[in-house]
C-alpha cells in the first residue's frame, strides 16, 4: 500500500469524528480436534478448536487483519468468500490461483478492508476438502449510525448448515480419485455443526435455538455443506427474506428457504407463536434423480423461553428432495432492493458476452481399475481446469512465462444440444486457461448446463465480485429470444449462483478490480473433477485501479 494511503487511514483512525473506521485483529490457530458425531468419533481440522469456526465481526469500511496459523500435517488457505478484495487478490485466499498455501508450521496474515459490503457471508478453507469443518461466519455490520433497510430485530442469531461424513473426508475424496467413480455422500447434514437426535445414540443433542415470544430475530443463514442444495424451514413460522449474499433484497414471506453451497441469506424471524418446541429442518434439494445425495434430514429446536421441559416439539415436512417447484419459487421471489441508497448497478451494455457450458465429462484413466480405465471429470466451455503448481496471481504479477495462458475460449468448442442427447466424444482437454479482461469492461456471461452424464445444478461462485442474474431458464439457451426477457432493472445481486439442472443462468458484472479472480462450482466434488476457471483483469490507469504489490509474508510453495 502506498505510504500516502497509509498515512490517510492511520489519520482517519485517529480522528473518527471525520472517519469511521477500525482496525480488527483475529487469531486463527488452525489445530486438530476430536470430534463426537453420530456415537463417532474422529479427528478433524478445525480453528481454534472451535467446529463450526469463530464469528469474524468488522463494519463496512473496517480493515480487518486475520493471522492463520497452521499446526496441522495439510497445507492451509482461507477464503473469506463475498469480500470484494478490492486491490488486495493476494489475501482472497484460494491455493495455487491467489496464493501459496500455507504450509505446516508456517503462518500468513490476511489483510483486506471491507469496501461497499455488509451483511453475512462465510469463511472457509479453499484447499482439498478441509471446509468440511474448516469454515464459519463473517458478519458485516453497518456503519455506525446507518440502519438497516428493515425494522431492525431484536436480536441476531447465525446458523450455519454443513455436512459430517464418519471418515476422513480427505480418505473420502482420495479414493474417489484413484478408482474414478464419485465419492461417498456424507452421513449426516448439519445445524451449527449437530445433526440432531441419532436414534440409539444418547450423545447427539440437536442444536438449540432459544427464543423469547412477541420477537423478532434476523438469522443470519450459511450453507457450508460442500455438496450439498439445502432446504431450511422452521415448523409453524414462515420468514421474511431480506438479504442474500450480503446484499439487500425487497422483502418477502417464506416458509422454506434454498440455499446452495456458498450462499448466505438472511431472514426475519417473528416468535408469534404459542409458546413451545419447533423443529428446525435442513434437508436436501436434488432434482437429478441419477445424482446421489445425503438423504437425511438435520433437525434443530427453536426453543421458546416458558416452554416446559414435557412439551411436545410441533414437527415440520421438508420438501421433496426434488420438489423444483419449491425452490424456484424462493429464487423467482428474489429481487435487489433498488432503493436510492441501495441501487441496482446493473451493467446496461455489454463489452464481453461470454457462453460458457458447465457440467461432467469422461477422461480416460489407466490406472482406475473400478471404471474400466476411464473416470468423471468436469469442465467449463470443455476445459478441465488443470491447477498449477504456483500462484497464477504470482505468476501474473512478476510476469513468470509457463504457469498459465489466456486463451480460455469465450464459447465452448462446438454447439450441440446442451440438455439434450450427449455428443458422441465425452472427453475434454485439460488445461490452465484464464479468460483477459481490460480493466471496467461490463461483461455477461451465460452459464448453461449439460446433460453430459447427468444434467445437475450448479452453484457458481465468482471470486472478487458481485454479479447481477438477470435472467434464468430452463433447456438450452436462445441468444435471439432470451435477452428479451433479462431483467436488467432490480434483478438479485449475488456471488454465487445456481444453475439450474438442464438450464442456464446470465449473470453481468463490471471487471473493476485487478487481480486474477477464481470462478467455479460450489459443489467441492465438481471443483475437484476440473469446473473451475479464472479470470484475468488488467490493472486500470489511476492509482486506485492497480493491483497492491504481495504482502512480505506471502506463502511460498
Amino acid at each position: 500500500m502506498d505510504s500516502w494511503v497509509r498515512v490517510l487511514i492511520l489519520l482517519g483512525c485517529l480522528f473518527p469524528v471525520l472517519v469511521q473506521c477500525r482496525v480488527r485483529h483475529y487469531k486463527f490457530n488452525v489445530v486438530m480436534k476430536n470430534t463426537t458425531r453420530l456415537c463417532s468419533t474422529k479427528s478433524i481440522v478445525t480453528v481454534n478448536g472451535k467446529f463450526p469456526g469463530p464469528t469474524i465481526y468488522a463494519r463496512e469500511d473496517d480493515t480487518v487483519l486475520i493471522k492463520v496459523v497452521n499446526h496441522v500435517k495439510y497445507n492451509v488457505s482461507i477464503h473469506w468468500h463475498g469480500i470484494r478484495q478490492l486491490r488486495t487478490g493476494w489475501a482472497d485466499g484460494p491455493a495455487y490461483i491467489t496464493q501459496c498455501p500455507i504450509q505446516p508450521g508456517q503462518s500468513y496474515v490476511y489483510n483486506f478492508t471491507i469496501t461497499g459490503q455488509r451483511g453475512t457471508l462465510l469463511w472457509h478453507a479453499h484447499i482439498l476438502w478441509l471446509r468440511a469443518t474448516l469454515h464459519g461466519a463473517l458478519v458485516i455490520l453497518p456503519k455506525l449510525g446507518v440502519p438497516y433497510p428493515f425494522p431492525k430485530p431484536n436480536h441476531e442469531r447465525v446458523i450455519i448448515l454443513g455436512e459430517w461424513w464418519k471418515s476422513d473426508t480427505e480418505a473420502v475424496i482420495n479414493e474417489a480419485l484413484k478408482s474414478g467413480l464419485a465419492p461417498n455422500v456424507s452421513d449426516a447434514h448439519t445445524i451449527n455443526g449437530h445433526p440432531g437426535p441419532v436414534p440409539n445414540c444418547s450423545s447427539t443433542d440437536g442444536f438449540i435455538l432459544d427464543v423469547e415470544p412477541g420477537k423478532t430475530y434476523l438469522l443470519r443463514l450459511i450453507n457450508a455443506a460442500l455438496n450439498e442444495e439445502l432446504f431450511f424451514k422452521i415448523a409453524g413460522h414462515r420468514m421474511t427474506i431480506v438479504e442474500v449474499d450480503a446484499t439487500y433484497v425487497k422483502p418477502f414471506k417464506t416458509d422454506t428457504i434454498v440455499i446452495a453451497p456458498g450462499q448466505t441469506t438472511n431472514a426475519i424471524l417473528t416468535t408469534d407463536r404459542a409458546v413451545g418446541k419447533y423443529m428446525v429442518a435442513a434437508s436436501p434439494f436434488m432434482d437429478t434423480p441419477v445424482v446421489a445425495v445425503d438423504n437425511l434430514t438435520a433437525t434443530a429446536t427453536l426453543h421458546y423461553s416458558g416452554t416446559l421441559s414435557s412439551s411436545l416439539t410441533t414437527f415440520t415436512r421438508p420438501p421433496a428432495q426434488n420438489a423444483t417447484p419449491v425452490a424456484n419459487n424462493f429464487t423467482n421471489s428474489l429481487r435487489s432492493l433498488n432503493s436510492n441508497k441501495y441501487p441496482a448497478k446493473v451493467p446496461q451494455k455489454v463489452d464481453h458476452s461470454l457462453f460458457f457450458t458447465v457440467g461432467l465429462g469422461i477422461n480416460p484413466c489407466p490406472t482406475c481399475k473400478a471404471t474400466n480405465g476411464s473416470r468423471v471429470v468436469a469442465a467449463v466451455n470443455n476445459v478441465t481446469f488443470v491447477m498449477p503448481t504456483i500462484a497464477l496471481l504470482q505468476a501474473h504479477f512478476f510476469n513468470i512465462k509457463g504457469v498459465f495462458t489466456t486463451d480460455f475460449p469465450g464459447n465452448p468448442p462446438f454447439a450441440f444440444n446442451y440438455t439434450g442427447s450427449p455428443p458422441a466424444n465425452l472427453g475434454t482437454t485439460n488445461g490452465t486457461k484464464l479468460y483477459r479482461l481490460p480493466y471496467n469492461a461490463t461483461v455477461q456471461v451465460v452459464l448453461q448446463d449439460t446433460g453430459i452424464i447427468a444434467p445437475e445444478n450448479h452453484p457458481i461462485h465468482l471470486h472478487g465480485f458481485n454479479f447481477f442474474v438477470v435472467g434464468r431458464g430452463l433447456g438450452n439457451f436462445n441468444p435471439k429470444t432470451d435477452p428479451k426477457t433479462f431483467n436488467l432493472v432490480d434483478p438479485v445481486e449475488r456471488n454465487t449462483i445456481g444453475v439450474p439442472s438442464g438450464g442456464w443462468v446470465a449473470i453481468r458484472f463490471l471487471a473493476d478490480n485487478p487481480g486474477v479472480w477464481f470462478m467455479h462450482c460450489h459443489l467441492e466434488v465438481h471443483t475437484t473433477w476440473g469446473l473451475k476457471m479464472a479470470f484475468l483483469v488488467d490493472n486500470g490507469k489511476g492509482p486506485n485501479e492497480v493491483l497492491l504489490p504481495p504482502p512480505k509474508d506471502l506463502p511460498k510453495c
